[in-house]
């Protein structure tokens, strides 16, 4: 490596360490180490860069900086980028899913956790409201939200999410997109490698079959399945982390039963807290996933290394793909204009997540006053939700 790229990676690190506050905080810490304390691509090309993050499913946050290291050092380097990004928060996710399974069998990991579960509701509730000011402009919109929110609660399958997600975008964009793009359309499809597409499509295809036909009671069998889900989900997950959490909990806990709800919260408020993308998450399904099935300590670390790659690759090898054309790609209004209804199916997830996110809350009056002021103070102040998830864990360690 260069000197240039060895900065690079430098930066990398320091941003890894530093990117608090999801997505959108992201972009500005983006900014300020890749374009302003080191001019390694322009503020054009970032920000053309997350708008290709925003139409591919996947991290957004990834996308973009996998995007901007490809620029600077090509294929190696964005994959050495991609690990040092992804490592320590999935590293960190792992070990608290590990600690978890182990000191709630002492019920003193739920104890100290009792606020937490609450001001997890609470940021749930204030990224659906955020997103939903943002996306639900029309009438369109508003329909495609509304239908989500009414198959996720009435049919509970995991398959509602990838039939929702394209018929959304499908009747965005033929609602909205101009029509005078034919010839843009087969120039930009004619650069396509689709011997790539094809495998990227037949690793999901492989390992569904694999967990389909394989013995449930091999000790091979849930980690292949989770696999697959993981890798299922990064391909049809469009809005990044906002989107993620909801779904993995309809899909893990009230379809699956993977983890409980208390488990599957507190994991989340603890993912709030750290820095680094917000698909590590994952990891701590995973490994939590693995240890509820009867698998020891290396069954669960390589359930959290199966969860966050699987969530990971679809969106890694898309933005590898495709960034090479993305001056082709970003000219195609079909793509953008598919995007509103795709966001507005992903709020109507959000809030059906919420929905039965929050019913075991019940009539529980202080879990309810948590939950409205971690709303209230991320909505009217600039209090980052770290601080807010700190102050519940101190306040159940010491009361």
């Amino acid at each position: 490596m260069n000197k240039r790229q060895l900065l690079f990676i430098r930066n990398v690190f320091l941003f890894t360490f530093t990117a608090f506050g999801g997505a959108q905080a992201h972009l500005s810490l983006l900014l300020k180490y890749f374009v302003k304390d080191v001019r390694f691509i322009s503020e054009e090309d970032l920000l053309e860069l997350n708008a290709l993050a925003q139409v591919l499913p996947g991290p957004a946050s990834t996308q973009t900086l996998v995007g901007i290291a490809y620029k600077v050092g090509g294929l190696r380097l964005s994959l050495f980028t991609f690990f040092i990004w992804i490592i320590p928060s999935a590293a960190v996710m792992t070990f608290a899913a590990i600690t978890f399974a182990k000191l709630d069998q002492k019920q003193k990991f739920t104890e100290i956790l009792e606020y937490i579960q609450p001001i997890a509701l609470g940021i749930v509730a204030y990224g659906a409201y955020n997103l939903s000011r943002r996306v639900l402009v029309s009438q369109v919109s508003i329909f495609l939200a509304v239908s989500a929110v009414i198959a996720t609660l009435v049919l509970r399958n995991a398959y509602v999410f990838p039939m929702a997600i394209l018929i959304g975008g499908m009747i965005s964009s033929a609602l909205e997109t101009p029509q005078e793009e034919s010839a843009i359309r087969v120039k930009l499809f004619s650069n396509i490698n689709r011997k790539k597409l094809i495998y990227f499509v037949s690793v999901l295809l492989f390992f569904a079959l694999l967990g389909a036909i394989i013995n449930r009671t091999s000790p091979f069998s849930l980690p292949i399945r989770l696999f697959e889900n993981f890798y299922r989900n990064g391909i049809l997950i469009f809005g990044g982390g906002q989107v993620l959490v909801p779904l993995m909990f309809t899909e893990f806990v009230e379809m699956k039963h993977y983890l409980t709800a208390p488990g599957f919260l507190s994991g989340f408020a603890l993912q709030q807290a750290l820095p680094g993308p917000t698909f590590s998450f994952t990891s701590y399904v995973g490994a939590l996933s693995m240890r509820n099935f009867g698998y020891g300590l290396t069954g669960q670390m390589l359930g959290g290394a199966v969860a966050v790659l699987g969530i990971n690759l679809p969106g890694l090898i898309l933005v590898l793909l495709i960034v090479p054309f993305w001056e082709d790609l970003k000219k195609v209004g079909r793509i953008k204009y598919s995007l509103s209804g795709i966001n507005a199916v992903s709020v109507g997830f959000i809030i059906a997540a919420f929905i039965l996110l929050v019913k075991p809350v019940g009539l529980d009056l202080l879990a309810i006053g948590i939950l409205i002021s971690t709303f209230l103070i991320l909505n009217f102040t600039k209090i980052s939700p770290t601080f807010i998830v700190l102050a519940g864990i101190l306040l159940g360690y010491f009361l």
